[in-house]
């Protein structure tokens, strides 16, 4: 019988899920072990392939037009091939709300609007203000016509573990975006607990986003393998009991090649290729990570 999506009006927290570190060690040794073990060709492919998974992000409080326009320019034509083709392009472009409209007008003077516009709110990256101002943030930027909002969660709710107000903010700021797409970041380096992360993840993915992300970029601790595999796990069990498939975002400290890879390997290994081949079922949020992988791969021409 095929699974039917199930409506939550509130979140529902399993507190028996205990998440096993030796198990998570071991998955970690197996995924960095595929990947000191890649031959040069398959390596060489997945990081092709990692590039249209890429928001190709610039969150810096002094960004300019200029700034913004070199980054949709990247994000276009990101090997810098004279003959651009348009099935080698970044998943997206990430900007600040200040700076969206700036994209969206150099993307359509390019016509290049296959490329969507996502833009971080809810009082990025703190995410302390009162939650109308952060609600009313989501509402501006998706009328500035951006088509992905990257919003972040308040995360004393995480540690006083009251889910139900997590849920119904998440569930305002979802309804506010009507059919585009909303990604939730936990902020995971700041959360006590992998528990804590996992549960986060639920009432989140509950709540309607359509993704779940781990970090801000600008958290002492960001994205780690370790935080990945329990955000995978907490995706394949929605999916199991709902039928609706959740993306995965990792964001934050990914700068390398090798990072990539092992990331790629995570999602592959974990979600299987339906993510993995899918750019709106996973993204990887970085913004020097594309020079790293242009300088690992050979430019003849795909």
């Amino acid at each position: 019988m095929e699974k039917q999506s199930r409506v939550y009006s509130h979140p529902e927290v399993d507190k028996t899920i205990k998440i096993s570190d030796d198990l998570i060690e071991e998955k970690i040794k197996i995924i960095k072990n595929k990947a000191n073990k890649l031959p040069d060709n398959e390596r060489e492919i997945i990081l092709r392939k990692s590039i249209g998974h890429i928001d190709l992000t610039s969150l810096n409080l002094d960004d300019t037009t200029e700034t913004i326009e070199k980054l949709c320019s990247k994000a276009i034509n990101p090997l810098n091939l004279e003959e651009r083709s348009d099935n080698i392009h970044t998943a997206a472009v990430c900007v600040y709300p200040a700076r969206a409209t700036d994209a969206i007008n150099f993307l359509i003077n390019k016509n290049a609007t296959y490329l969507p516009v996502a833009s971080v709110a809810g009082d990025f990256p703190a995410g302390k203000l009162p939650f109308d101002e952060r609600l009313q943030e989501v509402i501006d930027v998706v009328a500035m016509g951006v088509q992905e909002i990257d919003i972040v969660i308040d995360r004393s709710l995480v540690l006083n573990e009251d889910w139900d107000t997590l849920f119904k903010e998440i569930s305002e700021m979802k309804k506010a975006c009507g059919n585009k797409c909303l990604k939730t970041i936990l902020s995971t380096g700041d959360l006590p607990s992998l528990e804590h992360v996992y549960h986060a993840a639920m009432v989140a993915m509950q709540a309607g986003s359509d993704f779940i992300k781990t970090s801000t970029g600008k958290e002492t601790v960001n994205a780690t393998l370790p935080v990945g595999i329990v955000m995978s796990s907490a995706i394949k069990i929605y999916e199991k009991n709902t039928g609706r498939k959740v993306g995965f975002k990792a964001a934050g400290g990914i700068k390398t090649a090798n990072q990539v890879v092992e990331w790629m390997i995570l999602v592959e290994s974990e979600l299987g290729h339906d993510h993995l081949d899918n750019t709106n079922l996973f993204r990887v949020g970085a913004s020097s990570l594309l020079d790293d992988i242009v300088e690992n791969i050979s430019l003849k021409k795909m």
